[in-house]
């Protein structure tokens, strides 16, 4: 076999392993790493890329995002964490598998009938991933995000100290002073 000169010295930066050392999530990929090479489900190769992921890629999910995707008889997925989240006032009965679920969230999908696993719980039940949901947060909603590609005309969250009268507010925020954005 000879040598890609076009692409010699890339290096491919997805990842293999997860940065974490949490024992307990190493056993996640372990176990998840076998059923992905063992299964034909894509499901499991999923999952497995997204144990992999840093917390930024793994958003949390709220409850009110799994009452909405949610569908009879199927258990939700959710490589992250499953958030509590007040402006939803009945819970219905929900199935949850995920890495982690804060404890008032727990206590309310408990309340209402549902079940709550862990991801190797899940694989015992659904080895292939089958009458599953897999959900995602939303990634974006971060503050940071607001900030990304500052420019001109490009309308995105400035830096500034504060919002007061003397913080940007000259020219290109006025149209007395120049112009206005």
């Amino acid at each position: 076999m000879g040598i890609d000169l076009k692409h010699h010295h890339v290096k491919n930066t997805n990842r293999t392993a997860p940065k974490s050392e949490n024992v307990y999530q190493l056993l996640l990929v372990k176990l998840y790493r076998f059923l992905a090479r063992r299964t034909d489900a894509d499901f499991n190769k999923v999952v497995l890329k997204r144990l992999f992921m840093s917390r930024i890629n793994r958003p949390p999910v709220t409850v009110s995002r799994l009452v909405k995707n949610a569908q009879e008889g199927k258990t939700l997925v959710v490589v992250g964490t499953v958030t509590d989240d007040s402006r939803i006032l009945e819970l219905p009965k929900l199935s949850v598998a995920a890495l982690r679920v804060t404890k008032t969230a727990k206590a309310r999908i408990l309340k209402a009938g549902g079940e709550v696993l862990t991801l190797d719980q899940l694989a015992l039940r659904a080895p292939t991933g089958s009458n599953t949901v897999l959900i995602r947060g939303a990634k974006n909603s971060r503050e940071s995000v607001k900030h990304f590609g500052m420019g001109p005309h490009k309308n995105k969250k400035p830096f500034v100290r504060s919002k007061g009268r003397k913080f940007e507010r000259a020219r290109g925020k006025r149209q007395s002073r120049g112009f206005k954005v």
